[in-house]
């Protein structure tokens, strides 16, 4: 596997004091974290995220989507029980980087839902790849989950790759106007599980 650990260092925030553990993924460059708080190592199931990178959502407040919400409520979440690992996987855009994100938010602008508009420049539905959180995992010797999602594609990464998901949560927040559409599209066109 590509991706090594780099260091770790405390990371005070608003919901507490977190543990973030940096890897550098070296077939790509990408860097990756995990933020994680309490004993994680224990052999006991970590309630758990895994959160693709979105700057427009994490960041700049985005209400076109749900990213930061999802976010904010999974640390805060993990937080509250004391005990919780959120893996931050540097692929912003399902997977089609900042730049082309942008260009199909135009196409979005336009008419095109978010599938549509990937579509249209020649990208997949959905990009992302989850190869790398196993071995993220395994460094903080997380073998069961407690996996907060909505997208049935990541329990099945991650249980294909030999993790333990004993329990899927629902993590479903930040709906409003400008997001109606998109949290649509994901539950019509992904599969994404957004009625629980």
């Amino acid at each position: 596997m590509t991706v090594s650990y780099v260091e770790s260092s405390k990371l005070p925030t608003a919901w507490g004091v977190f543990d973030m553990h940096g890897f550098e993924d070296g077939v790509n460059d990408k860097e990756h974290l995990i933020l994680s708080m309490g004993d994680v190592g224990s052999g006991e199931p970590v309630l758990a995220r895994v959160h693709s990178e979105c700057l427009t959502g994490d960041a700049l407040f985005s209400l076109r989507c749900d990213c930061g919400s999802q976010l904010q409520a999974a640390l805060k979440a993990i937080a509250d029980e004391g005990r919780g690992a959120l893996l931050y996987l540097r692929q912003e855009g399902r997977g089609i980087g900042l730049l082309n994100k942008i260009k199909a938010y135009k196409l979005q602008d336009q008419g095109a839902d978010t599938v549509e508009a990937n579509e249209q420049l020649g990208f997949g539905a959905d990009m992302r790849d989850y190869g790398i959180c196993k071995v993220m995992l395994e460094h903080l010797n997380i073998k069961q989950v407690r996996l907060m999602t909505n997208n049935p594609r990541k329990v099945k990464a991650l249980t294909d790759q030999g993790v333990d998901v004993v329990e899927r949560l629902p993590l479903q927040t930040g709906q409003n106007p400008h997001n109606a559409k998109y949290l649509a599209t994901k539950a019509g066109k992904l599969g994404h599980l957004m009625g629980e």
